[in-house]
């Protein structure tokens, strides 16, 4: 099966397009439909994935997961009539309100790195949750000595200042030996000499395949839970505002 192309890494803006569809298949019970390409993100990278429909005049397919498989994206979900046939054109539509959640939870999470940057804890970013049902990002580090009630407040309030800043946010194609330029954080999983995508906010780069926002002021305001050890990690727990 060939690669799905992935829409949404190059315009995460992009909510609707037409796609062919290369074959319909089951697994456990489930309708799955693969294409050449999406609009649809996949489950992965801390988000939760994009649900929606992809239709055509004569019926509809309910998108309710969607899944990145070696390469190719499965759009898991149920028709309302009959099956899709191979070869013809469909339409894919994204949930647009699950969307702009999703990413404004996402690029929350990369604010709080930018705040626990500017701040000089000296933790390195590790594992992000990036979901409605609390969200959080965990960095390699230790709380030590820190007054926890005092570090929860500076990092809400340099968070709500960068999205008070009105940063635009721009993408940016580059291999991961140049990264460093632009990024503080470089994940070692990243494979040399594959372009790979660099989201902007600002002058602060963030590798991420994810979806974010326009201008960091769409995130609206960010609130910092709790700040607790876990493990041999620090866990910093947020929420985006309504």
């Amino acid at each position: 099966m060939q690669p799905t192309k992935l829409l949404y890494l190059e315009d995460f803006n992009l909510l609707a397009t037409e796609a062919k569809v290369l074959e319909v298949t089951q697994e456990n019970g489930k309708d799955i439909v693969l294409l050449d390409q999406t609009v649809f993100y996949p489950q992965g990278g801390g988000q939760p994935y994009d649900k929606g429909v992809i239709e055509r005049p004569s019926g509809k397919f309910s998108v309710e997961e969607v899944r990145f498989v070696e390469g190719v994206v499965k759009h898991i979900g149920k028709f309302d009539s009959v099956t899709f046939q191979t070869g013809e054109t469909v339409k894919c539509v994204v949930d647009e309100t699950r969307r702009a959640l999703n990413s404004r939870i996402n690029s929350a999470g990369h604010v709080v790195d930018m705040a626990v940057t500017a701040l000089k804890l000296n933790w390195v970013p590790g594992k992000g949750y990036h979901f409605p049902e609390g969200p959080y990002v965990e960095y390699a580090g230790s709380l030590g000595e820190l007054d926890k009630e005092k570090l929860k407040t500076d990092i809400e309030n340099l968070c709500n200042k960068f999205i008070g800043e009105n940063r635009p946010t721009k993408l940016i194609f580059m291999p991961k030996e140049k990264m460093h330029e632009v990024c503080h954080h470089v994940p070692e999983y990243l494979l040399e000499g594959k372009p790979a995508r660099v989201v902007m906010y600002g002058d602060f780069g963030v590798p991420c395949g994810g979806t974010h926002v326009n201008n960091l002021a769409d995130i609206r305001g960010i609130t910092i839970r709790k700040i607790k050890p876990e493990g041999s990690n620090v866990r910093v727990a947020y929420d985006v505002s309504k």
